[in-house]
C-alpha cells in the first residue's frame, strides 16, 4: 500500500480537498485503485451536528455516515463509494482509546497521546486504507490522506506526530507528503511572496515531516524565479514545486497537475507499477473542462434556501446543478435567494430586499428548494413553491423542499389553512408532515433516517422514473427526521398530486409529482450526493432540461439528447450512459 499525505499551510480552506481529489484522479487514470481518507482535527465525533456555516454542508454516505464535504469531492472525482470510517476525527480517535482504556486493554499502563493516541491513528489509517471503495471489490493500491486544518495548529499535532512515526513504519518508498501552501500577491507591489510558504514548510520540517511536493496556490502562474526561491529555501528540487493557480473550473486542476509531471514524480518516488500511456479518462476530463469553458446558451435556477450567504452550505447541490447543465451544454447561473427575504415581514422591514428577492425568483428559468432544518425561512420557501406551481415554472424540492411542497398544496389547493409540519407547528389540525418512528428524541447526533434506502416507483408514467431510465426502484441517500403523513395521502392523490415513489413498505412517501405541470417534482432523499460530473443526478437533470425547455423532446426521444445537445462534441453516441459504459469510469 502506498500512502500520500496532503497537508496544508498558511491558511485553511486553501484547496487541499480538490488537490487531494485531483492527485487521486490522475493516479486512478493510470489504472490504479485509489482510496481516500479525510482527517478532521476537531473533537466532534462526526459532522452531523454542525451548522452549514461552520464547515459547509454535511455530506451523507451510503452507510449513513455524516461527514465533511471533502469526502463528496473524493466521491465525485474518483467515482468511488466511501464509508463513515474514511472520515477520521479527533473525537473518534479519543473515543476509541478511552473505550479501550475502560475495557482494561492497556493493562494498567498510563494512557498518553504518544504512544497510545498516535498508534490508534496509524492503526485506523492502515485498516481503512485496505477497504475496497470500488464496485469491483478490489483492495486499493494507493491511499490519499488529507489532514484538515493548518500545520502548526495545536489540535492537529497528534496527527502530525503519528505520520512522522508512520513514514518509518511503512518505509520511505511507500509514503510521500504533499504540502499545499499559499503564495500571496499583495496588490500594492504585485509580486509573489514566498515567505508564508517558507515559514510553513520550516514548521512542518521542524515537526519531522519533509514535503516531497510543494503545491503553491496562487492567483496567477508562478514565476520561475519564485519557484527557484521556494526550492532553495524549502529543501526541494524546482521540479517538486508545483503551481496550482486559479482556474476557470475545478475540473482543470487534475490537468494542471498532470501537465507539471506530478504523476511521473509520484510514480518514481513511490515506485508505482504503471505505464505512461495516453489515458482515456483524462482525455474525457479535458474534453469536459473545455466544453464547460465554451458554453454559450444560459439557463438560470433560483436556489431558495436559508444558508445562501455561504455557498459551501450547498456544495453538492451546486455541483449536481453544474453536472446537469454541462450535460445539456448550457452555462448555469444560480440565483441565490434567502427564503426569509420572500416573506411579507421583509416587505414591511426591508422592502428593497423583498423586491430584489422576488425579482430574482421571477426571472429564473427553474426553482430549486433544497433541504434544511428549523423554522426560519420556511414560509418564504412555501411562497416560492406556490409561485412555481401556479406559474408552471420547473420546480424541484429536495428533502424539506418536498415536505414544504406538500404543505403548500394542502393549504392552497385542499384549503387546509393551518397545514404544516409538526417540526414547525406541533399543534396543527392538519399535520401533513410528521415525526418519523426511526427517530429517538433526546439525542441530536445520529438520530435521523440516514444513508442509502430503496425507493420503489408506484407509477409507470412518472417523469422521474423515465429520467432514471425506466427502472423499478432506485437506491438513494437520505438525511431527515420528518416524513409526509401517509394517512392523508389520498386527499392529495384525488387532486392530481401523486406520490409516485414510496419506500419498500409503502409507508414513507419518497417522490411527488404534480399533474398538468412541466416539471413539479419533490424527492425526500438527497440525489445530489450521488451526482457525478459524467453522470448527472436524474432529478437535477430533469430540472435543468425543463428549465432549458428541452424536457419534452428528451422524453419523446426515449430519454436521449439530440445530437446538437449531445454529451460530447466528437462522440456519435447521444447519451451520457453509453459513454460511461465505454469508459468503465
Amino acid at each position: 500500500m502506498k500512502y500520500i499525505l496532503v497537508t496544508g499551510g498558511v491558511i485553511s480552506g486553501i484547496g487541499k480537498g480538490i488537490i487531494a481529489s485531483s492527485v487521486g484522479l490522475i493516479l486512478k487514470s493510470c489504472g490504479l485503485h485509489v482510496t481516500a481518507i479525510k482527517i478532521d482535527p476537531y473533537i466532534n465525533i462526526d459532522a452531523g451536528t454542525f451548522s452549514p456555516y461552520e464547515h459547509g454542508e454535511v455530506f451523507v454516505l451510503d452507510d449513513g455516515g455524516e461527514v465533511d464535504l471533502d469526502l463528496g469531492n473524493y466521491e465525485r472525482f474518483l467515482d468511488i463509494r466511501l464509508t463513515r470510517d474514511n472520515n477520521l476525527t479527533t473525537g473518534k480517535i479519543y473515543q476509541s482509546v478511552i473505550n479501550k482504556e475502560r475495557r482494561g486493554d492497556y493493562l494498567g499502563k498510563t494512557v498518553q497521546v504518544v504512544p497510545h493516541i498516535t498508534d490508534a491513528i496509524q492503526e485506523w489509517v492502515v485498516k481503512q486504507a485496505k477497504i475496497s471503495v470500488d464496485d469491483d471489490g478490489v483492495e486499493p493500491q494507493v491511499c490519499v490522506i488529507e489532514l484538515g486544518g493548518t500545520v502548526g495548529d495545536i489540535e492537529s499535532m497528534p496527527f502530525i506526530e503519528a505520520f512522522r512515526q508512520f513514514q518509518f513504519k511503512v518505509k520511505r518508498d511507500n509514503f510521500c507528503n504533499i504540502h499545499v501552501s499559499l503564495v500571496p500577491q499583495p496588490s500594492a507591489t504585485g509580486e509573489q511572496k514566498t515567505k508564508p510558504t517558507q515559514n510553513s514548510v520550516r514548521e512542518l520540517r521542524g515537526l519531522g515531516l519533509s514535503p516531497d511536493l510543494i503545491m503553491c496556490r496562487c492567483a496567477t502562474p508562478l514565476e520561475n524565479a519564485v519557484k527557484e526561491k521556494i526550492s532553495m529555501f524549502c529543501h526541494v528540487e524546482p521540479t517538486q514545486v508545483i503551481c496550482v493557480a486559479d482556474v476557470s473550473s475545478i475540473y482543470r486542476v487534475p490537468l494542471l497537475l498532470e501537465d507539471q509531471g506530478v504523476v511521473g514524480y509520484i510514480c518514481q518516488r513511490l515506485d508505482l507499477p504503471i505505464e505512461m500511456r495516453a489515458r482515456k479518462m483524462l482525455t474525457k476530463w479535458k474534453e469536459m473542462s473545455d466544453r464547460s469553458d465554451r458554453l454559450l446558451e444560459h439557463v438560470s435556477v433560483a436556489l431558495v434556501g436559508k444558508y445562501t450567504k455561504f455557498s459551501d452550505s450547498y456544495a453538492s447541490v451546486i455541483k449536481a446543478l453544474e453536472h446537469s447543465a454541462l450535460a445539456i451544454n448550457h452555462k448555469l447561473e444560480i440565483k441565490f435567494i434567502d427564503s426569509a427575504d420572500l416573506e411579507p415581514n421583509t416587505l414591511q422591514e426591508e422592502p428593497v430586499k423583498y423586491h430584489e428577492a422576488w425579482q430574482k425568483l421571477c426571472s429564473a428559468d427553474g426553482v430549486l428548494v433544497p433541504g434544511g432544518f428549523g423554522v426560519r425561512g420556511t414560509e418564504g420557501k412555501i411562497q416560492a413553491i406556490s409561485w412555481a406551481r401556479k406559474k408552471k415554472k420547473p420546480f424541484l424540492g429536495v428533502c424539506l423542499g418536498m415536505q414544504l411542497a406538500v404543505c403548500e398544496f394542502a393549504r392552497n389547493v385542499l384549503g387546509w389553512q393551518d397545514a404544516n409540519s409538526t417540526e414547525f407547528h406541533p399543534e396543527s389540525k392538519h399535520p401533513v408532515v410528521i415525526d418519523m418512528p426511526e427517530h429517538n428524541p433526546g439525542q441530536m447526533g445520529g438520530t435521523m433516517r440516514l444513508g442509502k434506502r430503496r425507493t420503489i416507483f408506484k407509477s409507470n408514467t412518472s417523469i422521474l422514473r423515465k429520467l432514471y431510465g425506466d427502472v423499478e426502484y432506485v437506491d438513494e441517500r437520505h438525511r431527515h427526521r420528518f416524513e409526509v403523513n401517509p394517512e392523508l395521502k389520498h386527499h392529495f392523490e384525488e387532486r392530481g398530486f401523486h406520490f409516485v415513489g414510496q419506500d419498500v413498505e409503502g409507508e414513507r412517501m419518497e417522490v411527488i409529482e404534480l399533474d398538468d405541470h412541466a416539471y413539479f417534482v419533490g424527492v425526500q432523499y438527497h440525489p445530489e450526493f450521488t451526482s457525478r460530473p459524467i453522470k448527472p443526478s436524474p432529478p437535477y437533470f430533469g430540472l435543468l432540461l425543463a428549465a432549458a425547455g428541452k424536457l419534452q423532446s428528451y422524453l419523446q426521444k426515449g430519454c436521449r439528447l439530440s445530437p446538437r445537445d449531445t454529451y460530447s462534441d466528437r462522440s456519435d453516441s447521444s447519451s451520457p450512459d453509453s459513454e460511461i459504459a465505454e469508459l468503465k469510469f
